[in-house]
């Protein structure tokens, strides 16, 4: 097996290496000089779509047809996007492999599952009046350069928001890119923009000239930490400066007359510099490494390097890590790399495998560790197993070691060899992988239908699977060509026993699929009721969807149903189901009656139909409109015996609506509203004493409730003339101790005192004398007293009046005739 060490080169004092990938990666006849490349991270998909400012061979008319076409590195066709929305000035990747397409009039459109579906939106801010120049990319978001120089940016996709920066100065954009915002002080996207000699920083607040005086620029690019960038002039000349503008790092002066076709950081260590068919890596202090090819080659950067792409062959350029460094370098005496060596004398059964672990013991662990991370980093399988077998000979030879990390790097490295195969073409490197995390690794083999293998990582990394399912029962009611029961079938019996299988996403594929009758048979086999119902109710199928509801036994999940249908006024429905029929009419009391006007009716429930009809007559602000309502409640109830009482109920209420509005008419107090006691009140109050016997008759309103209603409006306006001719009546319905009672409250005893002898007939002598005693007339009391022959009550009445006073010696007077 070749050296490890055999491709590296020296940049500086940094070694990097060129990794093949893939070979025979693109036919000889795609031209891949003729089309825009551009690549996702983490070893993602490539997007080909033929440049349009060139030439190409004519291959008949169905090869001429405008597409997009989406590869793995590995050259295999994943997908063809047939294009014909226009031009297109825009195409990148965000970090979780979805594709973004934005045409010159601004329309964007985001292909997020890598077989075609996507979402559009529009950037608006005058793209389509000035037309989009260019784009640049980055993790989630991208920014667009307008022909005006205006800048619009995307923050994310999700809910895409398209905003103006601030406008840059005039002039021609010789290059520009971006840093994104999590490597800017402000947090949001900041853009680089060529303009003359200098560059300008632009961002949502402020447009700032960096005063430089070394452009124009026609490259420019960020390193991957956001802490550089690498400029490219015109006269061919690189720069590397700090992203503040602050200091001038490193200066390379390429000697070439024509301008590279690409620029891009490898890493944040170098900056690769791409001609036709010639790449160079510049390192720092102007260290320098060429490499040659046979076609035109493609850079797409990745956070730990940049791969190289052509027809013939997919590598990865990286400087080499530091634990493979110390392992391979030539002329290394570290541990790790005596390790290496002692495990390949122990496969030659050499003695000098003892010898050079006895030479390390010390160091022991150490070189364990390196070599398990060293095998991390390692593409080839080869130099993984040689590594691990270095590894697992040191740890034997301890007596403690923890091997969670050796185990680890094991699991890894099979799912790292799994992806990487040709048939899959996911290329990651270690550290891509630990930033792109497996849960993400299974997302892109989902996308890509590799279902197997995603299931098998899923279940060897010990993840959930439910995705992996669902998403393929959703491609299988999409692209199945069975019929319907078959894949239902298949699909059930597929799933039957996983845990967390959502159902209603299977049945929603369907549905939007045109397959309504699967929809229906998947969403029986949904547990939960809140998954099915939302998507029942879509499909129109109002009755099933409020039957699962009911059978949740969730009131908030009826009460949806129930508003849903509400807009369809589907109360029919309502009627076999008491459940909700309750829920209803206890959600509806208060803000929907023309819904329980309906349900009523449909149910022939004419009393509380009507009883609608009166709570809405009573919040009404006018009488015609009260009485309109109650016309209405009457006729709802004119057809029954059974309703006679509340008829009549309803035609007196409307009755006295009209009286009321002829009094609020005729004078100047107003009625409405009031009940026909108050209305008899208000007019007795306001001398109005022929109205309220009219109102009396009409209503027959009982004497005794006539004559307490007279009382009360009498002592209520202080009318004491009217009540003394009152008691010259020889009776009274309601007796006279009220008159008393009232008189007395309303502060005239005077006046009271005359309705005591009136009273006193039906009432004891207890309480006689204590009426005329609250009326301060205690002689009067004393003579109840005698009469009575209550001598204690005659000593208290003597006692309160005082000794010696007029009214004291008048009760001793009485009480004397008592005694004897």
């Amino acid at each position: 097996m070749a050296n490890p060490t055999a491709e590296w080169e020296k940049v500086g004092d940094k070694f990097y290496r060129k990794i093949q990938l893939y070979t025979a990666v693109f036919d000889q006849d795609l031209e891949l000089e003729n089309y825009i490349v551009t690549g996702c991270s983490y070893g993602g998909a490539i997007a080909l779509y033929r440049d349009e400012s060139k030439l190409h061979s004519f291959r008949g008319t169905q090869a001429s047809k405008s597409s997009i076409d989406l590869y793995s590195c590995a050259g295999k066709l994943i997908r063809r996007i047939n294009w014909d929305k226009g031009s297109i000035k825009g195409l990148g990747w965000s970090e979780d492999e979805k594709l973004i397409v934005v045409t010159a009039d601004g329309t964007v459109r985001c292909y997020y599952d890598l077989q075609g579906d996507f979402t559009q939106f529009s950037l608006g801010n005058g793209a389509d009046e000035y037309g989009v120049e260019s784009c640049r990319f980055y993790g989630h978001g991208f920014v667009a350069l307008l022909s005006n120089n205006h800048l619009i940016s995307v923050s994310r996709y999700e809910e895409p928001r398209p905003k103006l920066l601030v406008t840059p100065p005039e002039g021609n954009v010789h290059s520009w890119t971006l840093i994104p915002p999590a490597h800017t002080l402000s947090r949001s996207v900041e853009v680089l923009l060529s303009i003359g000699q200098t560059m300008y920083v632009v961002d949502a607040t402020e447009s700032e000239d960096r005063m430089l005086d070394i452009g124009p620029f026609a490259h420019i690019s960020v390193s991957p930490n956001g802490n550089f960038i690498a400029l490219y002039t015109e006269s061919g000349r690189a720069y590397v400066i700090k992203s503040d503008f602050q200091n001038r790092l490193s200066e390379h002066d390429s000697r070439s007359k024509i301008p590279p076709k690409d620029v891009q950081w490898c890493g944040n260590d170098a900056v690769v510099i791409a001609w036709e068919d010639e790449v160079h890596i510049i390192g720092p202090n102007d260290a320098a490494a060429k490499y040659l090819y046979d076609g035109r080659v493609h850079l797409i950067a990745d956070h730990d390097g940049v791969r190289l792409i052509t027809n013939d062959v997919c590598e990865f350029l990286q400087k080499v890590p530091e634990v493979t460094d110390e392992v391979f370098r030539f002329g290394t005496e570290s541990p790790a790399s005596i390790l290496l060596d002692a495990v390949e004398q122990l496969e030659q059964q050499s003695p000098k495998a003892d010898d050079n672990i006895q030479l390390i013991r010390p160091n022991l662990i150490e070189a364990v560790g390196t070599c398990v991370k060293a095998a991390g980093h390692e593409f080839s399988i080869h130099w993984q197993k040689q590594l691990l077998k270095a590894a697992s000979f040191g740890k034997s030879v301890l007596d403690i070691y923890n091997s969670d990390d050796f185990v680890d790097m094991c699991e890894t490295l099979r799912v790292l060899n799994a992806v990487r195969f040709y048939e899959i073409g996911i290329p990651l490197s270690y550290e891509q992988f630990l930033r792109l995390t497996p849960e993400n690794l299974v997302k892109r083999l989902i996308n890509r239908r590799e279902y197997l293998l995603a299931l098998r990582i899923s279940t060897y990394l010990r993840l959930p699977t439910d995705r992996i399912y669902v998403h393929w029962a959703s491609q299988k009611v999409r692209v199945g060509s069975e019929d319907e029961d078959t894949i239902c079938r298949l699909i059930v019996d597929k799933l039957a026993g996983k845990r967390g299988i959502s159902f209603e996403e299977i049945a929603r594929a369907a549905y939007d699929e045109g397959r309504g009758r699967l929809a229906t048979e998947l969403l029986n086999h949904e547990p939960r009721a809140g998954k099915q119902v939302p998507l029942l109710l879509n499909m129109e199928e109002d009755e099933i969807a409020l039957d699962k509801a009911i059978q949740s036994g969730d009131s908030d999940l009826i009460l949806f149903v129930l508003l849903q249908l509400k807009k369809k006024t589907a109360s029919r429905i309502l009627l076999s189901r008491p459940i909700a029929t309750a829920l209803v009419e206890s959600s509806a009391q208060t803000d929907d009656g023309e819904l329980l006007k309906d349900l009523y009716y449909q149910d022939d429930r004419r009393v509380d139909g009507t009883n609608v009809f009166v709570r809405e007559a009573l919040k009404q602000p006018d009488s015609r409109a009260a009485i309109d309502k109650l016309a209405l409640a009457a006729k709802l109830l004119s057809d029954s015996k059974e309703t006679a009482f509340e008829l009549k109920a309803l035609q007196e209420a409307s009755a006295l609506l009209k009286m009321q509005e002829a009094f609020d008419r005729d004078l100047t107090e107003t009625f409405t509203g009031l009940s026909v006691n108050e209305t008899m009140f208000k007019l007795i109050k306001l001398g109005y004493q022929s109205r309220a016997k009219k109102i009396q008759s009409e209503f027959k309103v009982p004497e005794k409730i006539a004559w307490w209603i007279r009382l009360r409006a009498l002592v209520s306006k202080r009318d004491w003339a009217e009540l003394e001719s009152l008691s010259s009546t020889r009776k009274s319905p309601i007796g006279w101790e009220p008159f008393f009672n009232l008189i007395l409250a309303a502060g005239n005893p005077k006046l009271a005192s005359v309705f005591i002898p009136k009273a006193a007939g039906g009432l004891q002598s207890v309480v006689v004398i204590e009426m005329w005693e609250k009326c301060g007339m205690r002689v009067k009391a004393a003579e109840e007293a005698v009469k009575a022959r209550d001598v204690a009550a005659v000593d208290r009445l003597r006692e309160a009046a005082g000794q010696g006073t007029v009214e004291g010696r008048e009760i001793e007077r009485l009480g004397a005739g008592l005694k004897r």
